[in-house]
């Protein structure tokens, strides 16, 4: 199977999870990127059941409202039993990188409201120690160079995100990103600690604090699942 299928089977996946443990009327989380998106078109066939969704970006609120979701603003909720969201890296303990679609700052807000965080990923994702791919900082534009810096301290290579157009981009948020290349991050959770501590450091796109509690995994064999 090919990779955009492994997204799909395990899109489909998460959206008969959700029809499952998630009550009528409740709120949907729903994250950011390719597999995220294929989700969405999945639980669309049940939208009915959901009195409106949280989205981690700009371009989720688009498909979501093109769906016909009622997409809420996260200060109008009180509670969100489930978000479901991919990952570019996950780990045997259920630790993350995100940020590769440069939403990882609202994913991580969402993220920390949800009861359950659905992880769906394909095969690939899965890893046994980060870092190969790089991981995302969301910086306030101003403290761009003077964190570059403290991650070089770490070992790693941060990099500048760039558009395809050549240039600077820019977050939801207005912020910059930095992607920190050339890490084998065996301790996911202190490092996500530090990074946040450094100044001008919006978040870092390492989810270990609050990982995932479900991997679904897209495989070949079929999807797998993780609780963790």
């Amino acid at each position: 199977m090919t990779q955009d299928e492994l997204k799909a089977l395990v899109a489909q996946a998460a959206a008969d999870y959700v029809k499952e443990v998630v009550p009528a009327g409740a709120v949907l989380g729903v994250g950011t990127g390719s597999t995220a998106n294929l989700f969405i078109d999945a639980v669309a066939a049940f939208k009915e059941r959901f009195s409106g969704a949280v989205s981690s970006s700009e371009a989720s609120t688009r498909r979501l409202q093109q769906h016909g979701f009622q997409v809420l603003d996260l200060n109008e909720v009180d509670e969100i039993p489930v978000y479901v969201d991919g990952a570019d890296e996950i780990d045997a303990s259920g630790a993350m990188i995100k940020g590769g679609g440069g939403a990882l700052t609202r994913e991580k807000i969402v993220a920390s409201v949800a009861k359950r965080f659905v992880c769906i990923a394909d095969g690939s994702k899965l890893v046994d120690v980060m870092g190969a791919f790089p991981l995302p900082v969301e910086v306030i534009p101003m403290a761009r160079a003077a964190v570059a810096r403290q991650l070089a301290a770490f070992g790693g290579q941060p990099r500048l995100r760039m558009t395809k157009e050549g240039g600077i981009f820019k977050t939801d948020n207005g912020n910059v990103i930095l992607d920190v290349a050339g890490l084998k991050i065996s301790n996911p959770k202190s490092m996500e600690e530090a990074i946040n501590h450094m100044p001008g450091v919006v978040t870092v796109g390492l989810f270990a604090l609050r990982g995932a509690d479900v991997l679904l995994l897209g495989t070949p064999e079929g999807v797998k699942r993780s609780d963790y």
